[in-house]
């Protein structure tokens, strides 16, 4: 993630406090912190909208598409707690003037919308509701962020929309709502590239997809993936996949496991000729190729690391690409890494095979890697779990969180609530087992 705009959007959510706290003859200092929490709320709700729209320039500012979710996510839980506090808080001032029938409907509709959206980020962050309940849901934000934004510019408040707090929390929520109307127009309408499905080929349990431009194509680099629709399904359905392979000619190859609904869907459904529609390309997670280097895939995960042994530098320093697999016949495009390694011979292939009880660790990468592997960079895509221990085990051998590189490989996820209850299950357990001995 990066920092820069990490630190614009809490810059922007401070501001106001500084533009309250200097209104002039305002007795009642806990009304007004909760007349803070409430503006707070609505420009984090507006950068929640922001970020869901994917346009240009936003991963420089942000970091990848991946940490701009994440971003998107906490935006919303972090609003949804100020939006909560502001109602507990009593926001009400004396001597504000006489209410009218629209500050009542803007009571009203900011009732609506602070019950809606607490309804709505539930829905969000619990991960075990279905996709397709939860895009819709998810869509709903917007309805109820523009509910909230009619509470603000007509409620009675200590000072007036022509006022600099009025206007600069005014015009959060305006771009907030063009984001919104952005991310609600046809895909037609907004940027992206049209593609043809050339080949389709199965290997290891996947299903690999080759498609050529109908036009211009995108310019994609190793590493980076797209958010594709494909048309004639009878759904409007997207979803971002990594290109495992990315050709001279324009073409591309996506390379898909069916893990869900529409990814199992998908593998009957799609023809050679078919239609798809792709946005971006996106993510961040760029090969580097300067020193040596630990590629980490997991299962699936290999998909950009295919491109990567493609653009890797045989003259370049030396690579370990560690296959974490259930089985050698499951293993996608595992001939293709062969003959990669084989043509470089600064890529050594390890594959790691769990049905022959292979288990990849810490302690093993360090003893295979040749050299420092404290200075080496290391790069993962794959299971979260997976990434958790070994982050963890290889920070035993100098590996800091810096050179441990990795992209969000689950975009939608929950708040650490099922780590939090593991977590507190285990001490019990262990308190008990104390007791009884």
């Amino acid at each position: 993630m990066n920092p820069v705009g990490l630190l614009l959007i809490v810059a922007t959510t401070l501001f106001p406090a500084y533009q309250l706290f200097s209104l002039p003859n305002v007795a009642d200092q806990i009304a007004l912190f909760s007349q803070y929490l409430g503006l707070a709320a609505l420009i984090l709700m507006a950068w929640g909208q922001v970020l869901a729209t994917r346009l240009p320039g936003a991963e420089a500012v942000f970091g990848g598409l991946d940490r701009i979710y994440v971003l998107h996510k906490w935006a919303g839980i972090v609003a949804m707690v100020a939006v909560l506090l502001h109602d507990t808080i009593d926001a009400e001032m004396d001597g504000l003037g006489r209410e009218t029938a629209l500050n009542e409907l803007a009571e009203t509709l900011g009732e609506l919308s602070l019950y809606g959206l607490l309804i709505l980020v539930v829905i969000s962050v619990a991960t075990f509701i279905p996709y397709h309940l939860w895009k819709w849901t998810h869509k709903g934000m917007g309805a109820l962020f523009a509910a909230a934004t009619f509470h603000f510019f007509f409620i009675m408040k200590p000072f007036a929309m022509t006022d600099p707090a009025g206007l600069y929390t005014g015009l959060f929520c305006l771009a907030g709502l063009a984001a919104y109307i952005w991310t609600l127009l046809p895909d037609r309408i907004r940027p992206s590239h049209g593609y043809t499905v050339a080949n389709l080929e199965k290997t290891g349990g996947a299903l690999a997809i080759t498609m050529e431009p109908t036009k211009k194509g995108l310019k994609a680099a190793p590493g980076q993936f797209g958010v594709l629709r494909f048309k004639g399904l009878g759904s409007d359905e997207k979803h971002p996949f990594s290109f495992s392979k990315i050709n001279d000619d324009g073409s591309l190859r996506v390379t898909i496991k069916a893990l869900g609904d529409f990814t199992t869907r998908l593998e009957g459904l799609v023809k050679v000729g078919q239609p798809v529609s792709i946005q971006g390309p996106f993510g961040r997670f760029r090969l580097s190729g300067k020193g040596s280097e630990v590629w980490i895939a997991g299962g699936i995960g290999i998909t950009p690391f295919l491109a990567w042994a493609e653009a890797l530098d045989p003259n370049g320093g030396a690579v370990d690409l560690f296959y974490c697999v259930k089985s050698k016949a499951g293993a996608p495009h595992l001939s293709e890494l062969e003959v990669l390694a084989q043509a470089k011979p600064n890529l050594q292939l390890h594959l790691i095979a769990s049905a022959e009880g292979e288990r990849l660790s810490a302690d093993i990468i360090a003893e295979t890697v040749k050299g420092d592997l404290a200075q080496s960079k290391v790069s993962f895509c794959g299971p979260v779990s997976l990434r958790s221990a070994l982050q963890t085990g290889l920070r035993r051998f100098g590996v800091s969180s810096r050179r441990f590189n990795f992209e969000e490989f689950e975009f939608r996820t929950g708040i650490g609530l099922k780590s939090l209850a593991t977590w507190v299950w285990e001490r019990r357990a262990s308190k008990a087992a104390v007791n009884v001995s």
